[in-house]
């Protein structure tokens, strides 16, 4: 009888007209309109994409080949995984327009178990795929001060690689060069290496001051980052094409098929941006209409961007000297535009400057969803009364991300969120059916078109992808069950304790009520 109760206790659900009814009495401002929506999905989407990721997607990481000038197959691709598991997230979130994203709507369809394993499936998707992108804006900070070599102090512009990187960067480092690295970074004791990414903690940290001061501030100063940054990639694309060589993009499928695939499983990481969009749904004036307007028009946008850049940056650099790191700043020092470069190095500080902004602003709107529905503790979401934000959980995100920067390997880090971004992708699609059959009559100011197929190719696209890509990176696929395992133990040492105690005030509370009357 126990194991019943605690299965059915698992398995109960929010439904859509609790969650709308919470989310009314939510303290949060409304302040976004769908302009500010399509600068926050494209602020996550392009920016990750093209200044983190397409460099590993077409020459290949350490666990895995590349796409090459495939590369573009591979964008179209992991575009149609993205198009099904997109009109999900429309014809949801103007459904249920609800802070928490994926989680929320998991617990309309599937229970609280699976909606708190989402959610901190969400958790790893944002928080970790954050430490890639603000390592990221390290390399391209170290890029920029290398432009004020003439102006600026030599110990400043070659800062040393001890307080840009993190310890296993800094072995790893040593050990390919034979280095010792006692002489490349400090010791504390002599014992404890001492090895910080500083340019990216302190990035962190002034964002998520911002952060704390208002969502509409935030999302003004992300439309000035992403105003640059698409001026910069526009530019890049305009200026780029003039020295394309069509012998480039032979042979054009390098690493056959394996590397198409690998290339659509890399650049999937970018497109967390939609998760990102209706996270803030809260907080949107007219989330209705906006969201499903903002979730379309940022994929439309970024695509045609994404293989435009993918076509010239290709053309342009031969496939053995495309650069991993900063592969669109490098391709125009390779045809002699170094001016050119440096100001790419400006767009793509803005670019991941935006992105980090965006991600934090996921992770704290979902923990607030989480904590108002007691699977973490109720003093985290307190609002601060000045700034109407949850400065608490704002500070916590931002803390966690500076701590994991420290230790975290970058490309596991970028790998780990893209299973984190499937998994979400595949449970708007199962979430979307579900409602469909449970909750026919339901009002939905967007539906996906051609349904119960769409959503069943979304589940099969994002999950083929998956799947294929686990027997490639087999560090990340160890890891991420690990982080479902952890998971489980949290909701089963505190998270289903909590919910149980809230029913058990509830309970408490009906008989005053009823007296009062």
């Amino acid at each position: 009888m126990e194991i019943k109760n605690i299965i059915g206790n698992a398995l109960k659900i929010k439904s859509p007209d609790e969650l709308i009814a919470t989310s009314k009495k939510s303290e949060l401002k409304k302040t976004l309109n769908v302009f500010d929506l399509i600068v926050i999905g494209i602020g996550a989407v392009v920016g990750t994409g093209i200044f983190t990721i397409i460099g590993t997607a077409i020459k290949g990481g350490p666990e895995s080949v590349g796409a090459g000038p495939a590369i573009i197959i591979s964008m179209v691709l992991a575009c149609i995984a993205c198009v099904f598991s997109a009109l999900c997230y429309s014809e949801i979130a103007a459904m249920i327009p609800v802070a928490g994203s994926a989680y929320t709507y998991t617990y309309a369809t599937m229970g609280e178990f699976m909606a708190w394993m989402v959610g901190w499936i969400l958790m790893l998707e944002y928080a970790i795929g954050n430490i890639t992108v603000a390592c990221a804006w390290t390399g391209y900070f170290a890029q920029f001060l290398k432009g004020f070599k003439h102006i600026l102090p030599d110990f400043v512009v070659n800062f040393p690689m001890w307080l840009r990187n993190d310890y296993r960067y800094m072995f790893a480092f040593c050990d390919k060069y034979g280095l010792d690295p006692h002489s490349q970074m400090p010791y504390i004791f002599d014992k404890i290496p001492v090895a910080i990414n500083l340019p990216a903690i302190v990035i962190v940290l002034l964002l998520t001051i911002l952060l704390i001061r208002g969502v509409k501030e935030s999302t003004r100063f992300a439309s000035v980052m992403v105003g640059v940054n698409m001026f910069m990639i526009i530019s890049f694309i305009c200026v780029g094409a003039f020295y394309v060589k069509p012998e480039n993009w032979t042979p054009f499928v390098s690493n056959g098929f394996e590397g198409i695939f690998m290339g659509a499983f890399l650049i999937f990481f970018a497109y967390i941006g939609f998760d990102a969009i209706s996270t803030t749904a809260e907080e949107t004036e007219n989330p209705q209409r906006d969201l499903p307007i903002a979730i379309l028009g940022t994929l439309v946008i970024c695509t045609v961007l994404y293989v435009c850049v993918a076509l010239v940056l290709t053309g342009t650099v031969p496939l053995a000297n495309i650069d991993i790191q900063a592969p669109i700043a490098h391709a125009m020092r390779a045809v002699g535009k170094d001016w050119f470069a440096g100001l790419i190095s400006i767009g793509a500080l803005c670019a991941l400057t935006s992105v980090i902004l965006i991600y934090q602003l996921g992770t704290t709107r979902i923990l607030y969803a989480m904590s108002r529905d007691r699977f973490l503790p109720k003093s985290l979401r307190l609002i601060h009364k000045k700034y109407r934000t949850p400065h608490v959980l704002t500070w916590i995100s931002g803390i966690v991300v500076i701590i994991c920067a420290l230790f975290m390997d970058l490309n596991i880090s970028a790998e780990l969120c893209n299973y984190g971004t499937f998994t979400s992708f595949i449970i708007i699609c199962i979430a979307v059916l579900i409602l469909r059959k449970t909750d026919p009559d339901r009002p939905r100011p967007f539906k996906v078109p051609f349904s119960p197929l769409f959503p069943i190719l979304g589940i099969l696209t994002c999950g083929g992808l998956m799947v294929y890509s686990m027997k490639t990176l087999s560090t990340s696929s160890l890891y991420f069950p690990l982080w479902l395992l952890m998971g489980l133990a949290i909701y089963a040492g505190y998270g289903y304790k909590q919910k149980r105690l809230e029913e058990k005030i509830k309970i408490q509370r009906q008989p005053k009520s009823k007296v009062e009357v």
